[in-house]
């Protein structure tokens, strides 16, 4: 196991619930490292959590520890969970749907059920409001330190028995490509798509050329427009929109610094489709 622990969650910053998390994981292990994914998840979004799991969990070492708390549920009877991904992370989290990117797109080796009761913060027993500290972040710093094992942490759970959320997989079907929009990269308001690359190129679409983008919230039409498949903002003015390749090699949809998401009302979910099909090249004569 690595030294690494990762937190996610959706308390924000403006108290000291995240700093009582890291405190409880140095109280662990003087040795683990504690680093932040994010705390800017929208207040009880799991789908959003998942995704930032998906995001960025393979790009750190193997045998880091990531603890997700999303946790609308707390106090309930939903399970606590951790598993490990076949890429060779560990993540610890609500059963939820947290894990239904990962779970995906990853895969996981292993699911187990941790006890509530015996595995958590000493004297902290008549808590129950506050799993992320009291549970998540201090057996994710146990596994993180080598304190404990994985298999230490309780019984295993199939893993097709944990708790997902629906997803809409892309198609290429006769030449249209379509997908959900399944996030936004937040401060540019650029809508992330999971229609990967890979269909672009089955397609033979090239930078430079023109595609039909439209999106539909529920099945109606909520945007329409010829857009340039670009390889970078900077092949489009400023305010024009364009497609492009994220950070995953999905294909994102943006405007040129401005938010495409603002400016046209464009949300995030498997309620939201969009599809792309290649358009004539439109050619403006010098007048």
């Amino acid at each position: 196991m690595g030294k690494y622990l990762v937190l996610q969650t959706d308390f924000g910053l403006s108290d000291g619930a995240v700093s009582a998390m890291h405190g409880v994981a140095h109280m662990v292990s003087s040795e683990v490292v504690v680093q932040d994914l994010t705390h800017d998840i929208p207040p009880y979004d799991i789908w959003v959590a998942s995704y930032r799991l998906y995001q960025t969990v393979k790009y750190w070492p193997k045998g880091t520890v990531f603890v997700s708390v999303v946790d609308p549920g707390v106090g309930s009877d939903r399970r606590s969970i951790a598993c490990e991904t076949n890429s060779g992370h560990i993540i610890i989290t609500p059963d939820n749907g947290s894990l239904t990117h990962v779970q995906h797109y990853e895969g996981l080796k292993e699911v187990r059920i941790i006890n509530e009761v015996e595995s958590r913060l000493p004297h902290s027993e008549e808590s129950h409001t506050f799993h992320g500290r009291d549970i998540y972040a201090y057996n994710g710093a146990r596994l993180a330190s080598g304190e404990i094992s994985f298999s230490a942490l309780g019984e295993v759970l199939p893993s097709e028995e944990i708790t997902t959320l629906p997803l809409v997989e892309a198609t290429n079907n006769q030449h249209i490509l379509t997908g959900s929009i399944d996030v936004l990269d937040v401060r540019f308001g650029s809508l992330w798509t999971n229609i990967p690359l890979a269909f672009l190129q089955e397609e033979g679409i090239v930078h430079g050329d023109s595609l039909q983008v439209t999106i539909f919230h529920n099945g109606k039409k909520i945007y329409q427009n010829i857009l340039q498949f670009a390889r970078s903002f900077a092949d489009v003015q400023v305010g024009e929109p364009l497609v492009y390749v994220n950070s995953l090699v999905n294909i994102g949809v943006a405007v040129n610094q401005d938010s495409f998401s603002d400016l046209y009302h464009i949300g995030t979910g498997t309620q939201w489709q969009i599809q792309l099909r290649k358009a004539p090249k439109i050619i403006f004569e010098e007048v």
